[in-house]
């Protein structure tokens, strides 16, 4: 038992040194092309990171990284109940599976930018413009998640739970679930990470307020300095929920693959 825990310590730790070696990385070849090509191009690494912090002190800084998390999240939730319920029900139905396939295709051909635009001439410059463009964006991967967890899931595990009669709830919840999950995960992760990119672009291009707005003042002044700030603003905390939600629930969900 104690060697289990340090061996899962260490491999944290490990991890975590590696992603932070990846960082100072991304810093090092920022610094060259700053160098390489002037503060115009590429302002120098400490330069942005103090623009940074100079944002993050303002209010107005603070509110739009604020309302940015909140449409983010308010549409990837969406997205998620959504996506979930319907990949679950059209996965136990050959019917239906078969009949949604044509529509993934689709919503997933279709760039972001095209529902951005549908979405100013429906809903305006307001919140619903990007929280839509977050929602519609994601959902197909969600859908699609859930729906391949069901379909791949070990149909002989169902019939001996069956045989040991488990109830169909506890049967759900102890069997099927797990299986689920390990398929649906990566397709949440993924679809939480592009919310982020594609909260800030309807930004960009329909509101006043956010962190896309705030990267549409830097344009229209000439700011890279504060454009890269923004960006790190993004970067970061897409680390940060990586680290603090999406690698914890990762560990959890999956634990039963390495139960022993």
């Amino acid at each position: 038992m104690i060697h289990h825990m340090l061996s899962t310590l260490l491999n944290k730790l490990w991890s975590g040194w590696g992603t932070l070696a990846g960082v100072f990385l991304i810093f090092a070849l920022w610094q060259i092309g700053f160098e390489a090509f002037g503060s115009l191009v590429l302002p120098a690494p400490m330069e942005a990171l103090g623009r940074l912090i100079d944002l993050v002190a303002l209010p107005s800084g603070f509110e739009y990284i604020l309302i940015t998390a909140k449409r983010a999240f308010a549409g990837f939730l969406l997205a998620s109940a959504f996506g979930i319920s319907f990949g679950l029900i059209a996965g136990w139905s050959n019917t239906l599976s078969l009949l949604c396939k044509p529509f993934i295709t689709v919503a997933l051909g279709v760039p972001p930018i095209a529902w951005i635009v549908l979405a100013l001439l429906w809903f305006g410059g307001d919140d619903g413009t990007p929280i839509f463009t977050v929602f519609i964006s994601t959902l197909p991967l969600i859908f699609a998640g859930a729906l391949q967890g069901v379909r791949m899931r070990e149909k002989e595990l169902d019939e001996m739970a069956k045989s040991f009669h488990v109830p169909l709830i506890q049967r759900f919840w102890q069997v099927q679930a797990p299986q689920i999950v390990s398929y649906l995960f990566p397709a949440w992760a993924t679809a939480l990470g592009l919310s982020w990119k594609v909260v800030v672009m309807a930004e960009l291009l329909s509101s006043t307020r956010g962190i896309g707005a705030g990267l549409a003042e830097a344009r229209v002044n000439i700011d890279t300095a504060s454009t890269m700030a923004w960006i790190v603003i993004v970067v970061g905390l897409l680390l940060v929920i990586e680290g603090m939600l999406l690698n914890p629930v990762k560990d959890y969900v999956e634990g039963w693959k390495h139960a022993e």
